[in-house]
């Protein structure tokens, strides 16, 4: 088994993906600066014999001492209300947290997974996005800190790998969701969860027709580990397709929590996309990979975990 690095470890995903490399006997050096990341999410595996954590800002130079076979860069401000009102450092952990880690790779001669996103394909006007899709991005919007920082790193990975003949991949991931998620991080689901088990009305923005497609986080982390395992290089989109309007959504959540709660509506934020759904023929043929877990079912394991955090 191999030793492997995650940045942004003690994050809702890193700490999924953490548990799950250890479950596959793998050691596993966790890597975060807590802006955003919380330790209590590693507490399960905090003093396993083959885990560590190093509090470390990844814009900074990194030392690991020993062989490495796996650098995943997780590391990200990936909430709207965190690279909002961090949009300087959102950018920096793109594009500087990108070329320490994959310095270090090159250095160990470590395979590395660089975590991307949906919004590279910013507001799409092709649903749903296959991975050749360029994408309709604006890159001086209020939503470009995050965009940018993500298509630029795909850039760097992919200069790494030509000029340094890294081993790479890239994994553009889809809305996600589930346990460990931060109520206050502003992303769809756990707002709507945390207005619905207080009884507050749900908000939903615009006429709520816009789409999303929501991937349960054990449907996730089970992508990017077959990634990591695959010999794919190009950028794979690993998401549920099951396209879903936030208007449906509020109501679903409503249902699953019987709640009083009502719907209210408010302007739309600029630069919000109207379509989001994932092409997953590529992880289906390539990866052997689809989800499994239908929304209702990972919305029901959510909201346990929301109603002892709320």
């Amino acid at each position: 088994m191999g030793r492997v690095l995650v940045t942004g470890g003690a994050g809702f995903l890193g700490s999924h993906l953490c548990e799950a490399l250890l479950d596959a006997g793998h050691e596993v050096i966790a890597m975060d600066n807590q802006v955003t990341g919380r330790t209590d999410n590693l507490e399960d595996v905090f003093y396993h014999d083959r885990f560590s954590f190093y509090e470390h800002d990844v814009t900074n130079f990194i030392h690991i001492s020993g062989d490495l076979d796996s650098v995943i860069h997780l590391a990200s401000l990936a909430s709207p209300v965190f690279y909002r009102d961090h949009p300087i450092k959102t950018l920096k952990v793109g594009a500087l947290g990108t070329h320490k880690t994959l310095g270090l790779a090159k250095e160990k001669d470590a395979t590395y997974l660089f975590a991307s996103t949906s919004e590279v394909y910013g507001d799409p006007d092709v649903n749903p996005q296959p991975e050749d899709y360029r994408g309709n991005v604006d890159s001086y919007g209020p939503r470009s800190c995050y965009d940018e920082s993500k298509r630029y790193g795909e850039s760097l990975v992919r200069a790494y790998r030509d000029e340094h003949d890294i081993d790479v991949r890239v994994v553009r991931i889809f809305n996600t969701y589930g346990p460990r998620m931060r109520l206050d991080d502003g992303r769809v689901i756990p707002t709507f969860a945390k207005q619905a088990l207080t009884g507050e009305d749900l908000t939903v923005y615009g006429d709520g027709q816009q789409t999303r497609s929501f991937c349960y986080v054990s449907d996730l982390i089970e992508g990017i580990l077959a990634l990591l395992e695959a010999d794919v290089q190009t950028p794979v989109n690993i998401g549920n397709p099951d396209e879903r309007t936030i208007q449906e959504l509020a109501e679903v959540i409503i249902e699953l929590t019987d709640s009083d709660s009502e719907i209210t509506y408010e302007p739309l934020p600029p630069d919000d996309p109207q379509v989001r759904r994932p092409d997953i023929s590529k992880a289906k043929s390539e990866l052997d990979w689809e989800p499994t877990v239908d929304l209702e079912a990972g919305l029901e394991r959510s909201l346990d975990y929301f109603e002892s955090v709320v």
